[in-house]
């Protein structure tokens, strides 16, 4: 049986995760509005790996014998005043979550709950990839905002709509 002070800061965390697939899934929906498709994609499949992190955290709940609550979802932004903004956006967000995940290990550690410290090692490994994933974004399209980079936001777009979902393996 999960620690009572764990299970609670888990089923936060499922919350954290819901709350990214969301503000991804409305990401996706403002880049479908402006016409950058390839972005909307990529958005699209970041909110499906986040969905996929809720349920990881989920599950792990469910296999140690606690009960998830799932909680409301506050409602995510959906206008931003450019592609970079929302880039701008991501990194940060994948930031805060990196401290979620960095505060889930600490009392991990500190209940000496082994098994919880070992499935959220994974997810240390995953946010150091989420970050440096959001940040490249971030510096592409910096890079081409502005009227002489709208040939190269094209090809960005078109770059990033041939990401596809790819479930980790079990």
């Amino acid at each position: 049986m999960i620690d009572a002070k764990m299970l609670e800061a888990l089923n936060r965390q499922v919350n954290a995760e819901l709350y990214s697939s969301y503000l991804y899934l409305s990401m996706s929906a403002y880049f479908e509005s402006i016409g950058l498709k390839g972005f909307a994609n990529w958005m699209r499949v970041q909110a499906q790996e986040e969905m996929m992190h809720a349920i990881k955290f989920y599950d792990y709940i469910v296999s140690r014998g606690g009960k998830v609550r799932l909680m409301q979802i506050d409602a995510p932004p959906t206008e931003w005043v450019s592609p970079l903004k929302v880039f701008e956006e991501v990194y940060a967000h994948e930031q805060k979550v990196t401290g979620l995940i960095h505060s889930l290990v600490d009392l991990a550690i500190s209940r000496k709950d082994h098994a919880t410290n070992n499935m959220l090692q994974w997810f240390v490994t995953e946010q150091v990839e989420e970050e440096a994933s959001a940040e490249e974004i971030r510096q592409k399209v910096s890079l081409v905002s502005g009227e002489r980079g709208i040939g190269v936001l094209y090809m960005l777009d078109k770059e990033l709509g041939l990401r596809v979902f790819t479930p980790p393996a079990a």
